[in-house]
């Protein structure tokens, strides 16, 4: 490699670090997301058009995550948390106040989308918005005159000089970002590689395409002049503009939107002199008009109306990666400011009609990323409706399973990882309620005027057992005579004429530590009936009973299955539905009335999603955990398979984790006439001596078992 010790600039595009890019599947965020990470997409794909989101398997979820992620992102790099990050709805360039991210974020491009909200963000920290707006009356009349004989109208040489400004503050900021967080260059690598390093691209430049002496071939020329395969002999000009850019002006030196604004008109100038004289024409009014040389005028004059900076979009390249010798030479001389200016002479490649097509169109998005507007794909407003709920409520996905509950397939006879996604809602909302959302929580045609005598009745029953616990409250004084310290006993005093020094007693105070409890509810479709009404009311009771007892706090969560579209989508769920430190009884009496069955029994896979909320017991407080439930585990989606002794013995595996964080726990039985002894053996297997089979809605009952734990000491 040739070195020019003369060159000195920021090449974030050659600068390709092998480590950030390549390594962990390919994927800068592969250490939180899965191995499935792919590059392949490319911008020209169509999902990169702007249109509305209309899919029915849109998947607000995996959206809300992706949003709050890269909000987090973005946050970080700029030291702001006052920068909201959003989906694209209407117009997409950056605002000066907030990030707009397309909507086909997934996967697969997370990381490109990820630089492109840094790139935004940054804008929003760096440049100057106010600037921007009066852009137009910062530009000196003599360019407008030379421009005007060039066959360029004021509006054009306003949108032209923009375009170059937002190309050199480009550099200014993502220079920043690179000296002040490295460790998000990845990010933005990924970024350059979308829009700027593409095979059409590369082929390209190494044509005569874009060759001729018109602002267009400038624009394609200068855009891509970080590409290793610019051609600076291409047009005349280029190499006075690439000195001006890269040898002259280093990022460093940069430090205000200003600064770059006179950069940008520096290459202006040098453009216009270089350009032909326009030609006059006579337009349909008998007016004579100077036109461009070349005939291609190619601005419609419009303007970003915020004068935004920002970028966007989506989508891989699939540029060449370089070899480690290529790499470490590059580096070095990148970092030294010798890199070479990929001249050649002339080109025998030729492209295609269907290539020039495709370039012509690679080089649109080019220029909707440096113009600030790039397409992004909408977000339906129903869809935008759904994630503002998904995000109010705190859901989440949370890896659940192991390697043993693998699920085999039959046409490949391979075995998948065990692991699935679990659902984890933190609150309910309105929101929640009115999307639908989730699928034990839903309002039905009939009313819910069952639901709520449901709530009425438990609430009659808590009132009841919550004065058979509070014994908890008490405290118990017991008294130790005959002690060698403490306080005289004066009954003893007599005992000392006869040689008894042992005359003192002392008193000790036994009470109970704060506790909470968490009640662990089975929504399953096979708890319908009597079984879920009567688990409803007995939840409500106990609801009831903590909040007559100092010291103790209460939530309940209801686990079931959430389906999908297709096979495959399922996912355990489980909704956290009252929270006594966050909510009071009137929370039950407005949103229970709703709530419902729904799918298979995912037990233990939903105790492990949320084992973090179920064991908060610390030496100030004791925490406890109650189980509703009828039976047998089970779930399966065809990546996980939670039957038989596998669910069982996992379910098992997790009650014994709850416990060994110093959880005590308790677990009924809810059965029907028609139970199998079989329902029963396996419930014991699960919760062992913990196991209880009683009446729930008997206020004894209950009141006898939760004393009987509660009053335990450890």
């Amino acid at each position: 490699m040739k070195r020019n010790k003369e060159m000195n600039f920021f090449n974030p595009m050659a600068l390709r670090e092998k480590y950030s890019v390549k390594a962990h599947s390919g994927s800068n965020s592969s250490f939180w997301m899965d191995d499935n990470y792919g590059r392949k997409t490319s911008i020209f794909d169509s999902w990169g058009v702007e249109e509305e989101v209309k899919k029915p398997s849109v998947d607000v979820i995996a959206l809300a995550a992706y949003r709050r992620s890269i909000s987090n992102f973005v946050n970080i790099v700029t030291g702001r948390n006052d920068i909201n990050v959003r989906f694209a709805s209407g117009d997409s360039y950056t605002d000066g106040k907030n990030v707009t991210i397309s909507s086909n974020v997934k996967a697969s491009n997370f990381d490109a989308t990820v630089g492109l909200a840094l790139h935004e963000g940054s804008h929003i920290l760096l440049s100057d918005f106010e600037y921007l707006k009066k852009l137009e009356f910062e530009i000196n009349g003599e360019i407008y005159l030379k421009a005007e004989k060039k066959g360029y109208k004021k509006r054009e040489v306003v949108t032209h000089l923009k375009n170059l400004l937002n190309y050199v503050e480009d550099r200014r900021i993502d220079y920043h970002i690179f000296k002040n967080s490295p460790g998000y260059k990845g990010y933005y690598h990924s970024m350059y590689k979308t829009y700027f390093h593409s095979k059409i691209i590369d082929k390209g430049l190494k044509s005569d395409e874009y060759t001729s002496n018109d602002w267009e071939s400038f624009m394609f020329r200068i855009i891509n002049m970080t590409n290793e395969n610019r051609r600076l002999d291409a047009i005349d000009g280029l190499n006075e503009i690439y000195n001006l850019l890269f040898v002259k002006n280093h990022p460093s030196t940069i430090n205000s939107t200003e600064d770059a604004f006179k950069i940008a008109t520096k290459v202006y100038e040098l453009i216009l002199n270089k350009l032909d004289d326009g030609v006059e024409e006579t337009n349909e009014f008998g007016e004579v008009e100077t036109k461009p040389a070349s005939g291609n005028s190619d601005d419609n004059g419009e303007e970003n109306s915020e004068g935004g900076s920002g970028s966007g979009g989506s989508g891989e390249g699939e540029s060449k990666e370089l070899s480690d010798e290529e790499f470490e030479g590059l580096k070095k001389a990148v970092e030294g400011g010798e890199v070479g200016r990929g001249h050649g002479n002339g080109s025998d490649v030729v492209l295609s009609e269907a290539q020039k097509k495709q370039l012509e169109k690679a080089f649109e998005k080019q220029k909707d990323f440096v113009d600030g507007n790039p397409k992004k794909t909408k977000l339906a407003k129903k869809y935008a409706s759904e994630i503002k709920s998904v995000e109010e409520s705190g859901m989440t996905l949370e890896e659940v399973g192991d390697k043993t509950l693998g699920e085999t397939d039959w046409r490949t006879n391979k075995v998948s990882s065990g692991k699935t996604n679990c659902i984890v809602i933190e609150r309910i909302t309105d929101g929640l309620l009115e999307n639908n959302l989730c699928q034990v929580l839903r309002k039905n045609y009939y009313g819910t005027d069952g639901g709520s005598k449901l709530v009425v009745e438990g609430i009659r029953i808590g009132t009841m057992l919550g004065k058979k616990l509070k014994v908890r409250n008490e405290s118990r004084d017991t008294k130790w005579t005959r002690k060698d310290s403490g306080r005289i006993d004066k009954r003893l005093i007599a005992e000392l004429g006869f040689g008894n020094e042992r005359v003192f007693s002392s008193v000790f105070t036994d009470s109970y530590a704060d506790a909470h409890l968490h009640i662990s509810v089975d929504a399953s479709g096979s708890m319908n009936g009597d079984k879920w009404n009567n688990t409803i009311k007995s939840s409500v009771a106990i609801c009831k009973a903590a909040s007559m007892i100092e010291g103790l706090t209460v939530d309940v969560s209801f686990r079931y299955t959430s389906w999908g579209n297709n096979r495959g989508e399922e996912k355990p769920a489980i909704l956290i539905a009252y929270d006594s430190r966050k909510n009071k009884m009137s929370h039950i009496k407005k949103y229970w009335k709703y709530l419902k069955v729904s799918g298979t029994t995912p037990e233990g896979l939903c105790y492990q999603a949320i084992m973090d909320k179920i064991s908060i017991g610390s030496r100030e407080k004791e925490s406890y955990f109650l189980n509703f439930s009828d039976g047998m585990p089970m779930f399966s989606n065809g990546k996980i398979s939670y039957y038989h002794d596998e669910a069982l013995n996992h379910t098992k595996k997790m009650v014994k984790e709850i416990r060994s964080k110093g959880v005590k726990v308790l677990s009924y039985f809810i059965g029907g006439d028609y139970e199998r002894t079989s329902n029963q053996e396996d419930f014991k297997k699960m919760y062992g001596k913990d196991a209880k089979f009683i009446d729930v809605n008997s206020v004894s009952a209950l009141a006898k078992t939760m004393n009987k734990k509660f009053l335990e000491k450890n």
